[in-house]
Formats: C-alpha cells, sequence, structure tokens
C-alpha cells in the first residue's frame, strides 16, 4: 500500500474492462503474509475500498456497468451520482466506488478522518485527471486532515503542501494511453539509468498486431491551401511579420469562402468514398473536427445546406458545450440539432445520422466503432493529435472493419507532424530524466527580482487564504501587485518585461504544483509564492502589438482560394 502503478495501455484496446477487471481483483486482494498484512488483520481485505475515478463523465456510467456485469455479487458497485452519496460511501466503507474527478472537491471539507483505512485509487486517463487543483482536492479527500482550527498560518500551509501529496494509506493505479512527462515521472518506475517508465505496457504497435486496433494513419492524407488576397491599404511593416501572416492565415480559413469549399471536398470524398460503397456494411460514419466552436458551427452549417442540394441522403450532427454568437445570433447544441445535448451520442449512434461535427469535444473518451473517415481542420499535435485520430482505430468484428476502411483527410497538419506525434505512443513512452528542482529556486529569483511584488504582501496574502478571510480582501491584497504591474512610472517595464514576468509566473505554478506531488520537500516561501501567483497571473494583463494588426484584416478580402492533395 503506498506505491503507484501507471499502465500504458492503447487507447482503443479495452482499457476500460483492463479497469474493470483491476478493480474486481484489488477487492479480493488479502495480505500473503503479517508484513504485508501492515499492520491489520491477515483476513482483512489489503483495501478496504476501490476508487475509481474519471474525469470523462462518459465512461462513469460505462465502468459503472462494466463491474457490475464482472462480479457475481449483487450491489458491490456503490451509486455516486451526487457528492452526498460519494462522501457516504467513503465514510461507509463500500467496495467499489466509482466516480468523476468533478465530485471529488464537493468532499474536501466535509469528508471524516479516512487515515486509518487503506485505499486503491484508479485513475483513468491519468494525464488528465491528475493535473491542477481538482487533483489537490483528491489527495486532500482520502488523506488524514489534521486540525483545522490551528491557529499557526505556516502549519495550514505546510497541511496543504502535505495533502497535495499521495499519502502512504492509498495506491494509485494511473491508466493512459499517451502518458506526459510529469505522468510518467509521478506515477512511472524509476530505472537504473534514471529514467521513468510504465509499470505495464500495451502498446499501440501490439494492439494493431493482434488486431485489437486498427492503424489510423495507414491511410492519410493531407491537403494544402493557396489563397491569393487583395489588401486595399498601403503596406504595413507589421504585416510581412511571422505573427501577422498566421493572423492572415487564420483570418482565410476560418472565412465561410474557404470553408464552403472544404466541405464541399469532405462531403464529396465521403457520399462517395464511404457512404455509396456501403462501408462497414452501409453503416459507415465520419467526424469533421475544426478549428473551434464558430468553425464548427459554419462547417455544419455548410454540410447541411450542401446536403440538401443533394437530396439529404442523410443526416449530420454537431457538438460543442455552451453557446456561441456567430454572426449576430446564438446558438447551441441542442438547437442546432434538434434533440437535447444529452442525447448526441444515441442520436449519432442511429443509421440515419452519419456526420460529427466537433470542436473540441467527442476528441477523447468517445467510442464509436462506426467512425471510419475523419475530415480535420484543426491544428494537432502530441497527445491530443493521438487521442484525436484514435477515435477511428476501434475494431468493429461484426461490420468486417479493416484498417483499409479508415480514412483521414487533413487540410491543416503535415504528414510529419502526426508522424511525430504518433511515435513515441507507436511502442512504449519514457522519460530521460527527472525534474530538476532547482528550477524553482531560479524561478522564484528572477520573480523576485522583477518587483511586482514584495515579500510581505505574499506573506499577508497566504496568511489571509488559509485563515478564509472574504474574497474582497484577498482581491484587493493581489490589486497592489496588479496596480504594480501596470505603472510604467513605478516598474517601467517594457511590454516583453511584463510577457517575461507572466510566463515565468506561469512555469512556476505549472512546475511547482507537478513537483508537490512527486517530492518530499516542504519549502514554505515557494509554498506562500504559489497561492499568491495562482491568484495574481489570472489579472495581469499584457497588451498585444497584433491587436494593432485587426486594422488590416478588416481591409482584407479573399480574392481567390484553391486546395491541392499532397499525400
Amino acid at each position: 500500500v503506498g506505491k503507484r502503478y501507471l499502465i500504458q495501455h492503447s487507447a482503443g484496446s479495452g482499457k476500460s474492462n483492463s479497469i474493470t477487471w483491476l478493480a474486481y481483483q484489488l477487492i479480493e486482494a488479502y495480505p500473503r503474509n503479517e508484513k504485508a498484512a501492515n499492520g491489520r488483520e491477515a483476513d482483512r481485505p489489503i483495501f478496504d475500498s476501490v476508487i475509481v475515478v474519471t474525469d470523462r463523465r462518459l465512461l462513469d456510467k460505462q465502468l459503472r456497468d462494466n463491474i457490475k456485469d464482472f462480479s457475481e455479487v449483487k450491489n458491490i458497485v456503490a451509486p455516486a451520482l451526487s457528492s452526498a452519496e460519494l462522501r457516504q460511501s467513503l465514510e461507509q466503507g463500500k467496495k467499489i466506488i466509482i466516480t468523476t474527478i468533478q465530485k471529488f472537491p464537493f468532499i474536501v471539507d466535509g469528508i471524516a478522518d479516512l487515515g486509518d483505512k487503506q485505499f486503491a485509487v484508479i485513475i483513468d486517463e491519468a494525464h488528465s485527471s491528475q493535473s491542477g487543483s481538482a487533483h489537490d482536492n483528491m489527495n486532500r479527500a482520502i488523506g488524514k486532515t489534521e486540525d483545522l482550527d490551528a491557529e499557526d498560518v505556516q502549519d495550514l500551509i505546510l497541511q496543504t503542501m502535505q495533502s497535495r501529496k499521495m499519502h502512504g494509506n492509498a495506491s494509485y493505479f494511473a491508466f493512459t494511453a499517451t502518458p506526459k512527462n510529469s505522468t510518467l515521472e509521478k506515477f512511472g518506475e524509476k530505472q537504473a539509468d534514471g529514467k521513468f517508465k510504465p509499470f505495464h505496457l500495451y502498446s499501440m504497435k501490439q494492439a494493431i498486431e493482434e488486431g485489437f486496433i486498427l492503424d489510423v494513419i495507414a491511410n492519410y492524407t493531407t491537403y494544402k491551401s493557396f489563397y491569393e488576397i487583395t489588401k486595399s491599404i498601403e503596406d504595413n511593416p507589421e504585416f510581412d511579420s511571422k505573427k501577422a501572416q498566421s493572423r492572415l492565415k487564420a483570418y482565410v480559413e476560418r472565412s465561410q469562402q474557404t470553408i464552403d469549399t472544404k466541405a464541399e471536398i469532405m462531403l464529396d470524398h465521403f457520399i462517395y468514398q464511404v457512404f455509396n460503397r456501403k462501408k462497414l456494411k452501409g453503416k459507415a460514419k465520419g467526424m469533421v473536427v475544426t478549428q473551434n466552436i464558430e468553425t464548427a458551427i459554419r462547417y455544419f452549417q455548410a454540410l447541411k445546406h450542401l446536403l440538401a442540394g443533394r437530396g439529404n441522403p442523410f443526416k449530420i450532427a454537431i457538438a460543442f458545450s455552451g453557446s456561441k454568437v456567430v454572426d449576430g445570433v446564438e446558438y447551441t447544441e441542442a438547437e442546432m440539432n434538434g434533440f437535447a445535448e444529452s442525447e448526441t451520442k444515441e442520436y449519432f449512434d442511429q443509421d440515419e445520422y452519419r456526420l460529427l461535427v466537433v470542436a473540441n469535444k467527442y476528441l477523447t473518451g468517445f467510442d464509436q466503432p462506426k467512425l471510419c473517415a475523419m475530415y480535420v481542420d484543426k491544428k494537432l499535435s502530441g497527445v491530443l493529435c493521438v487521442q484525436a485520430l484514435s477515435r477511428l482505430n476501434r475494431s468493429a468484428n461484426k461490420l468486417s472493419k479493416r484498417t483499409e476502411d479508415l480514412f483521414v483527410l487533413d487540410f491543416f497538419n503535415s504528414v510529419e507532424d502526426i508522424q511525430q506525434a504518433f511515435e513515441p505512443f507507436y511502442t512504449s513512452t519514457s522519460l530521460s530524466q527527472a525534474t530538476d528542482v532547482n528550477v524553482l529556486h531560479d524561478l522564484k529569483d528572477r520573480l523576485d527580482e522583477t518587483g511586482v511584488y514584495e515579500q510581505a504582501e505574499v506573506n499577508d496574502f497566504t496568511e489571509g487564504y488559509f485563515a478564509n478571510k472574504d474574497a474582497q480582501q484577498l482581491s484587493s491584497m493581489i490589486d497592489v501587485a496588479v496596480q504594480r504591474f501596470d505603472d510604467e512610472l513605478e516598474l517601467d517595464l517594457d511590454r516583453n518585461e511584463k510577457v517575461d514576468f507572466k510566463i515565468k509566473a506561469k512555469q512556476f505554478l505549472k512546475i511547482y504544483g507537478q513537483m508537490a506531488s512527486i517530492i518530499n520537500f516542504e519549502n514554505i516561501a515557494w509554498e506562500k509564492l504559489y497561492w499568491f501567483l495562482k491568484f495574481l497571473v489570472p489579472k495581469l494583463k499584457v497588451q498585444d502589438p497584433m491587436d494593432e494588426f485587426d486594422e488590416i484584416l478588416d481591409a482584407v478580402d479573399l480574392s481567390s482560394y484553391g486546395l491541392a492533395r499532397t499525400k
């Protein structure tokens, strides 16, 4: 108990079933001898409860159903549909508790002392569930709570630091297909050469060879865009800068003319190469991956218009969160689809729906074996690239789905970009060395030297924060540093210096947030600065000189746009 295990299983290889089987085995695990019992009765299970944590709501019900199917004992899975149910299940020692990471913050302050119990925590997609304050709250929930009435502020700070570490009364089993460096360092096994590797590996290569998943980049094709613009104002030095060109490209790629052109290519391919050929026994589906919600809405409208002109051979759906105003009109997913947002997955599974337009939603944690075509108009790199394209790799034996049935048409990325993203995860992912803690010393020194804040202000803020002072009082404390940051007369920071300060502050927050849960060090000065910067950074505004480029965009017209297949 108290150890950490990283399980790297390829996306689509049955990770949910592996999590289910592990949870079921852990509740039946008993110590082999007195030493393994760790002072507990030998006939008592090693773990009082197994907590399965997922940050994907789609998987919450799926995992609950899977574990119920595995177990012969009724009511072995405790429902945790609300924070109250979750708290009650933990306190009563329910065997298997499945919850989402979003529920943990609600139980942190009110949960009973659970330090005398032992837990197994199974984390699905470790890199996403384990970042930020949500994970801090999870560790606080299952650790021993000290006397919160302690008057010494430094004691309170130390307590918070300790609560963010992984407690000795819990073992962690972290599942992910695409581990980041921070995940490897936190959960991986350190090798003799200093590298970190997963405890267990089921690689993408092995999963493809054994037929559990399909090779999504075997049929990967790219298109390159060519366009001309006309500008009705005199040349501006900013116009030829790299940033200006990037902004101009974004303008071109989100224009309705451009989207209409690409939408027609997408639809032609899907109708003639997928739909009319009755791939997957006539049930094949496709996904259109777009840059953002605005472009998703424009693509959806363009595709619907094109489909109407062809007699509406099938229906399409769109998925995005919240609401978005485009051209003065407010849109929601439910309004555009004609059914509730919670029903999108079920409707898209119906045979009459063949294309799903998305921005960020459904790029992870979405299993639809009928997907075989993807049309990408979004920058994809690293983990997100692998996760997004892996939506296609689910095998479907009943539909005779093969690698030859898959097709990716990419308007944004290059073949080299995609290969580079997939390479680390094709076999095994390893981290060459641990994060150097001395980086924090250097960052703090540089931040202190800038003069944006004074140490007394940091001390006063953290003292007030841990004493639960009024939010308005705390905000006014932060505002002192904000005003100093903005005041050109007091500090005389130019734009580059302001940008540099904000970047270094963000780096400190990220690195310290990771290190505090890995290494057993307690540096009160770092902890104080962490909480101060966490509230300061969002208030720091740096003017972007590219804002002036907007006037150029207003004077630009897209005179021609074309596409050419590059692979």
